[in-house]
């Protein structure tokens, strides 16, 4: 049994925000709540399904309004958080400083320059024959995906970082992330 199971059963008991959670990725810690506030043996499914039937109403609506206001404090923190990457990135905007302006550009270039150098140096053992350089090369493999891997996932970031920056700057408005949307997008739902 997991907390999924005990979803319709909290909703037709009166706590469809508490049900619907169970019934999501968040059911665990939705389930911690409803265990605690029912009073359950211990917070596991069968233990709460086992208390459920002789619970109070009123327990059942305390356990939802305290998982509303623990939603509540997780958006509260990231709306938050939210406005304080965005006041550093409207601080950088504004900056003066050359090395603030210019490190992301110059990471992009240096990037730019190791791929090439790299490739350089493959073309030149495959015209060359030199098959241990070439070996060393295939047997590092692995590596140079996850180095590169991470390289290039940091210019993505910074690439998306700098767009929302123009849009932002030319509007004058915050432009919202990835995060942002979905959360909105989330809450236009309910």
């Amino acid at each position: 049994m997991d907390w999924n199971d005990l979803a319709k059963q909290v909703i037709a008991a009166g706590a469809p925000l508490l049900g619907t959670a169970l019934g999501g990725p968040l059911g665990g810690a939705a389930g911690s709540i409803l265990a605690q506030v029912l009073g359950s043996a211990a917070p596991t499914p069968s233990a709460v399904q086992a208390a459920l039937p002789a619970a109070d109403p009123q327990k059942l609506a305390e356990a939802e309004a305290q998982w509303v206001e623990m939603i509540r404090a997780e958006a509260e923190t990231q709306r938050t958080a939210i406005s304080e990457t965005q006041a550093t990135i409207r601080a950088e905007i504004g900056s003066d400083d050359v090395v603030q302006r210019w490190w992301r550009p110059a990471y992009a270039w240096e990037l730019t320059l190791e791929c090439a150098a790299l490739w350089a140096v493959l073309i030149h053992e495959f015209w060359t024959g030199d098959v241990a350089t070439i070996n060393a090369l295939v047997g590092a493999t692995a590596l140079l995906v996850t180095y590169w891997g991470f390289r290039f996932g940091v210019l993505g970031v910074y690439i998306g970082g700098r767009t929302r920056e123009k849009v932002s700057a030319a509007t004058g408005q915050d432009v919202p992330g990835v995060i942002e949307r979905l959360a909105k997008a989330v809450v236009k739902k309910k």
